[in-house]
């Protein structure tokens, strides 16, 4: 006989919980008051130690892109579309990608660690006991500020990885400066943008949600809470490339690549 805590249905009622975790927050978003100065404080915390993560790790992102397409399209003969095979490719997939792994090692980490702590020093059973909703009072204004700051650094990953890219194309592989800047809207076009800003704001709820739901189901001590932050990351990074799977699959059947 199986032991409960290994019962196959567990990670069942475990996937349960947290969409009905997920299915409070959205209904208590729109809910007053609004927690504008914890909104602040935790979007420009979660700013603060993601902001130059994303941007170094944009660099080298939008650097191996930039070499594997000039050394692709060198071979194909179109080396004058380097630049926009580069700028399509960061744009689309490398820019919500890195925002989200970063929103969800950096922002979510400490997200889920600070939910933690409140739980084991029994805090969040004193607000329930004084009628507060953690959810509205805390949850929130932590899922709204990953999902701000998320949308913000996909601007600036989609930058820098396009300047990373210029600059590797251009100075290791001897592109053409001209040719790489003027071929950027042969292929690219602006719903490529809001396609990946969209992307960036479901991967930011998602690592806010998944953060918060494990924070507030630690348990244990601190090892618990260890445990707890461990779990969130790794659930995020997985239910963020399912997630973006499929809305890859939905852009491409809504809008159809350029010239078609």
């Amino acid at each position: 006989m199986l032991d409960g805590k290994f019962s196959p249905a567990r990670p069942l009622a475990a996937s349960g919980n947290l969409f009905a975790f997920a299915l409070d927050v959205v209904k208590a978003l729109p809910k007053r008051p609004f927690q504008i100065r914890e909104f602040i404080q935790q979007a420009w915390f979660i700013a603060s130690v993601t902001i130059i993560p994303t941007a170094l790790v944009a660099i080298p992102f939008g650097a191996v892109i930039a070499l594997q397409l000039g050394s692709l399209t060198r071979q194909l003969g179109a080396q004058s579309f380097t630049g926009a095979a580069s700028v399509l490719a960061v744009l689309r997939e490398a820019s919500p990608i890195v925002t989200a792994l970063l929103i969800a090692g950096a922002g979510g980490s400490a997200i889920c660690a600070d939910l933690g702590a409140r739980k084991i020093r029994d805090e969040i059973d004193a607000m329930e006991v004084l009628g507060i909703s953690p959810i509205q009072r805390l949850v929130v204004p932590r899922v709204l500020a990953a999902m701000l700051v998320a949308v913000l650094l996909n601007g600036l990953v989609s930058v820098v990885g396009t300047a990373g890219g210029y600059f590797f194309n251009v100075i290791l592989q001897g592109g053409t400066p001209g040719a790489y800047l003027a071929s950027f809207s042969a292929l690219a076009q602006i719903e490529d943008f809001w396609a990946s800003e969209t992307k960036a704001l479901v991967f930011g709820l998602i690592a806010g949600i998944v953060a918060s739901y494990k924070g507030l189901n630690a348990g244990g001590g601190p090892k618990g809470v260890g445990d707890a932050v461990n779990q969130s990351v790794v659930i995020t990074f997985i239910l963020l490339f399912a997630v973006n799977l499929v809305l890859t699959a939905i852009y491409f059947q809504l809008v159809p690549p350029k010239g078609q």
